[in-house]
């Protein structure tokens, strides 16, 4: 794995969870939301760069571009990337392992019209979505 840079395992552990908008939105706000989440992403999943760019609706291109040192990313890209964050955090959790949780994610599931539940990154209502699946989860559902 590669290393975080000036991203910090701290920092991440401080990403909120995705129910609580408030304080998502003041991490937004009061964190420097750059390059180094885009790399840790990167790092968390086994999703190739063309998954990754269709979940934040833009080309590989230009996500590779946002990954280069001092990118301004987009306040709505910021959103979108904390809480997949917030999300790859809460998986890791259920499953154990990043690795289970891309497992499940890829995995056709009855409960996203037979769909993988990566489908469903590339929007806010879809990462909350997933998220109350995994909370489901969490309390012995069949998800």
């Amino acid at each position: 794995m590669a290393t975080l840079g000036t991203l910090s395992r701290a920092a991440i552990a401080k990403i909120p969870e995705i129910g609580n908008h408030m304080d998502v939105f003041y991490y937004i706000k009061n964190n420097i939301i750059d390059e180094q989440y885009l790399i840790y992403l990167k790092e968390e999943t086994s999703f190739n760069d063309d998954v990754i760019s269709d979940w934040f609706n833009i080309s590989v291109k230009t996500l590779r571009s946002y990954r280069k040192p001092k990118t301004n990313l987009k306040e709505n890209l910021k959103e979108h990337l904390v809480l997949i964050l917030s999300l790859y955090e809460h998986g890791k959790e259920v499953f154990e392992s990043s690795e289970n949780f891309d497992k499940w994610l890829n995995s056709m599931n009855f409960y996203f019209d037979k769909k993988p539940p990566k489908d469903f990154l590339d929007t806010v209502s879809g990462i909350k979505f997933i998220d109350d699946q995994l909370t489901a989860l969490e309390r012995g559902d069949n998800v």
